[in-house]
Order: structure tokens, then sequence, then C-alpha cells
């Protein structure tokens, strides 16, 4: 391809609405064009790349023994009541109605079509286990597109779902299915790290996602230096030893504290730490109030609440809900006499000398044992975890990393398989529920994430593997014949070899080329010109390297193809 033929406009400052380098870099190299908050258009050479990305998954995928089907992206929102999810997906789930008045909704994910259609497909264990997959545009109503393709309102997924006779047979799909992420993203060049993952809305009981650890990632990780644990900040676990106030204090004191809120403003006010303030919040489970109650310095963990609880929907109550459940407004509730289920992280279990809300505005319990004055209900793990908690594996100090998610697979049992029916019958003649997993790739995430991963301040590296092209050639004399014909003849050589090709055959300076080149970041550049054939031959730098060479024309298609194939090798 060169240059002068394709549909490609680089441009020299970032975009005003670009957050982070990756996106800022895509949009400067041509790649991608916003339409409007949350859409973007692929251009050619982003293109190239999100099908080189495409084509990797699909390998995997059909190496993993999945088979490829296509689902549409309009779905009957009764599908969706069937699973009890029309609910729970909430604005976030693009909603319309067709001619006859009939509720649709543009498919954020397919697990509800894809058990639909296979309660129809399979009958017997003989056609199991099955796992198909799709490659296809999802749509999410995002509150706050941002971040490029990272958090788009479309964006295009390849998901995938297994199907087993059992929680066993199951495991072994998942096994696969995790494995096939793990070389998806060593071919993409990326250091995607699996972690221990909440399943959200999908469901299910346990899952792991895959991060690509960058200072710019949404999401918090945790991790132990000294061992393999590692999980999503949503997830993650530490070890406790409960409470450091656990000297006895007396009976639960009522102490004025006006205008304390805060934290902060009741420690002072009551001249303690914190630390040792107990926090309560009162939460909606299924519509059902119930109190949970961390240390001061602590945040709640929704996401292990609700999972802890076991319910649907977790809201944060209101004021007004607030004082019906404790009778006092935020700021001033605590667990002393109340009358709602009280949940209690472990960080308190044993303290006898903390301070809490007396559920009368303006005023603190201080000497508050928490076992003695308070009636828990259940003890848990519900604090979110922090750098410096201790590791729940092994005990030493965790690591706090961002990430990027990439990929999630879960493991969800039989959560679809009851609500649509999906039975087969067994070797015996008997009904049983199949057993499902399911698995996301963010592809056009991916492909980002690769940028975020992998550049400098001159713009992309591209590993080999998803360069829109592998060689650049900057073809520096266009005007001169005899250079021109070096420059095409080399690029018909490599194209012989294998290699994709894009010739610079701009009428532009060298410098101009020059920065380009860098900043579309194809891994090889190949520099043809008057004045390197006069020393010698042509100039071949790789993308990663300072090193110029200089190789002979007879030679250089031998030689690139070898840098090539060291590059894909290296992967």
């Amino acid at each position: 391809m060169r240059w002068t033929r394709s549909l490609l406009a680089t441009l020299r400052d970032d975009p005003q609405e670009a957050e982070i380098a990756s996106h800022k870099l895509m949009v400067r190299a041509g790649l991608l064009r916003k339409l409007t908050g949350g859409l973007y258009t692929f251009m050619p050479l982003g293109l190239r790349a999100l099908h080189k990305v495409t084509q990797i998954v699909r390998e995997e995928m059909d190496r993993a023994g999945a088979q490829e089907i296509l689902m549409p992206a309009l779905q009957p929102a009764e599908l969706w009541e069937r699973s009890g999810r029309l609910a729970t997906m909430g604005p976030g789930m693009f909603r319309l109605k067709d001619r006859a008045e009939r509720l649709m909704a543009l498919g954020p994910t397919h697990e509800e079509v894809v058990t639909e259609l296979m309660s129809g497909e399979i009958n017997s264990y003989r056609q199991l286990p099955c796992i198909v997959y799709q490659v296809q545009t999802k749509f999410r109503d995002e509150i706050r597109p941002r971040f490029g393709l990272m958090r788009a309102k479309e964006f295009i997924m390849k998901d995938a779902y297994s199907f087993d006779t059992s929680l066993e047979a199951a495991d072994s799909s998942y096994q696969a299915m995790y494995d096939a992420y793990v070389r998806i993203f060593k071919r993409c060049g990326l250091k995607a790290q699996p972690v221990e993952a909440d399943t959200g809305t999908i469901g299910g009981n346990h899952s792991h996602e895959f991060m690509v650890l960058a200072p710019s990632g949404e999401d918090g990780i945790l991790y132990c230096p000294a061992c393999s644990y590692a999980a999503n900040q949503e997830r993650a676990e530490r070890q406790t030893d409960g409470s450091p106030y656990t000297a006895s204090a007396g009976s639960p004191t009522e102490i004025a504290t006006p205008g304390a809120h805060t934290v902060e403003e009741a420690a002072a006010a009551v001249g303690v730490k914190p630390e040792q303030i107990a926090k309560s919040l009162v939460y909606l489970a299924d519509g059902k109030p119930i109190l949970a109650v961390v240390q001061g310095t602590r945040e709640i963990n929704e996401c292990k609440l609700r999972r802890f609880l076991g319910c649907t929907m977790l809201t944060l109550a209101d004021d007004e809900a607030t004082v019906k459940a404790v009778g006092a407004p935020f700021g001033s509730i605590g667990p002393v006499g109340v009358s709602i289920p009280v949940y209690a992280d472990i960080g308190l279990k044993g303290a006898k000398d903390v301070v809490t809300g007396a559920n009368k505005d303006g005023f603190h319990l201080a000497h508050v044992s928490m076992e003695d004055d308070v009636k828990v209900t259940a003890w848990a793990d519900l604090a979110t975890v922090v750098a410096g908690d201790h590791c729940p594996h092994c005990g030493k100090p965790l690591t706090l990393e961002r990430g990027i998610e990439v990929g999630h697979v879960f493991k969800l049992g039989t959560k679809y398989t009851k609500s649509f029916e999906a039975n087969y019958l067994t070797d015996k003649g008997q009904n049983e529920l199949m057993v499902m997993g399911c698995y996301g790739i963010g592809v056009t995430r991916t492909l980002q994430a690769v940028v975020e991963q992998s550049h400098d301040d001159d713009g992309i590296i591209w590993p080999i593997s998803v360069a829109p092209y592998a060689v650049t050639i900057l073809l520096l004399d266009p005007k001169d014949e005899k250079v021109s014909a070096i420059a095409e003849q080399l690029e018909r050589d490599l194209e012989a070899r294998g290699l994709d090709v894009f010739m610079d055959d701009r009428e532009e300076r060298p410098g101009v080329k020059f920065k380009d080149a860098d900043l579309i970041g194809c891994p090889i550049r190949v520099v043809v010109g008057a004045k390197g054939l006069a020393k010698g031959g042509v100039e071949v730098k790789l993308r990663t390297s300072k090193n110029v060479e200089i190789v002979p024309v007879e030679s250089a298609a031998d030689a690139i193809a070898d840098q090539a194939a060291a590059l894909k090798e290296a992967l």
C-alpha cells in the first residue's frame, strides 16, 4: 500500500478530548476518528490492526475446540425478563420498541440468546461438551464514555459460551478457555495478568479477569510479590487479626457531636483516631434494609457485600430510607440497638473500644464493644483491600497496581440454563440442566491496550503480530526513477515473502516521514534514498531500537524477512 493512495492523515497535536496516551496516539496516527462520545470510526490502518487481533482470537478459539456462530445484536426484551436481568442491567442497556410496540434491546452480551438457542439444539449428553463463540458488536449506554475504545458505547467483543454435563466437565471447558486467553494475549504482545474477579451482573460463582497492567487502568489489582495471589480490587481478600482496639473501656457512653457527620469530624469531636471509628451505612438488599459496618478509615466493598448477601440488587439507602431503618440520618447511625440485620467487617472482630453513631442526630457512642454491645448477624470480609494489607494466602503485604480489563472468564453453573429450561438427556434417560460458562474478550479494547502498554514519546510501538503493516518503506526521493525502482522492487520482494508493506511515497521532507513512521509505529522501518544507496544500501531499523543498519539492496529482502521472523518468534 502506498501512502499517496491511502486514506490516512496524521495529526501533530493531541486531540482535546483524549485523556490517555493510547487514545491520543490512535487518533494522531490516523487509526480512529470520533463520531460522537463513545462512538468511533476505524480508519484503514486501524481496521487492519483490528482484523489482526480478531484473527488471533479466532485461531485460538478454534484451536480450543469452539465453533463460531453469529447471533443477532437486536434482542427481544422478554428473554432478559426470563433471566431476571432486564431490571438489573438498568439504564446501561439500550432499549427500544419496534413498530409493534414490542420492547427490544441492543445486546450488551448474549447469555440469554445463546441459552435459548442451545435449549433447542442440544437434547442429549452425546452432544456435550459444546462451546460456541462469536465476534460481534455490543452496545452499552455508558454514563461517561471515556478513554477512546476503553469505555465506548459501541464496541466489538468476542463472547464464547460452554455447555457441559456437570460442574466437573465445566471446569475442563473453563480451563480450555483460560488457557486460550493466555495464548491470545501473548500473541498480541500483551503482558496480561489473570486475577480473581467479581462476577457482577453476569452471575455465577467464580471468574477471572485478564488485566493489562497500565497506570491509566480503571481497575485496581492487588497482588502478592511473595506468592501467586492476584485479584481485582472488587474481589480481593485480606488476612486480619481483627481490631487493635481490644482493651475493655466500660459501657457505651453517649457523647454530643453536633455538626460531626464524617469520620474525621466524629474522631475529632470524640478525641480518637479515625481508625477507632466504626463507620455504618444502610443498604437496601433486594429492597430490604441492612446495616454494614467497617473501620472508619476503610471503604465498604459493595461487590463483596452483595456477593456475601447473595442478593440481586444492592443499593445505598437514601436519607429517607436510612432514617426509616435506624431512626437517624447519615453521619449519626450506628449498629447498637438497631432492629435490622448487621453485617460487620472482620477487621472489627474483637473490638471493645470503638466509636459509633448513636442513631440520634448529633450524637455518637464511645466505648462500644462490637461483640458485646452489637447484635452482629454475621462477620465477613466487607472492606476494600488496599496496598499493604496482608495476603490471604501467605500473609505478606499486598501491592496495588492499576490495570485494564481485556478479558473475563466465568463459571456460570445453571443460572441461565435453569431460567431457559436448557436440559439434556443423560445416558440413563434422565433430564438434567446443562452447566454453563461464558468467556469474553473486548477485541477493540485489546487493540487499544496494546498501544497503551507499548508506546514511547514518539508514537506507537506495534508488536509485529497486530501491526497494521510489518514493514514501512520510506521513499526519500520519489522523483528519482532509480531510487523509486529499487523501493518498488523491495516492496514486491517483501510481499512475496509474506510481509505486508506500507510505502511512504509522499513528496515530503525526510524529517516529516521519519516522525510519521515513529508515530504510526510499524515494527520495521526501511529507508530508501539516494544518499543511503550511495553508502552501500538501504537503512533498516527496528521500531524498538535506535540502531540503524545499512543492508545491501540485493540481500535486503532476506535480511528484513529474517528480522520479521525473529520478532514473531519473540512473542
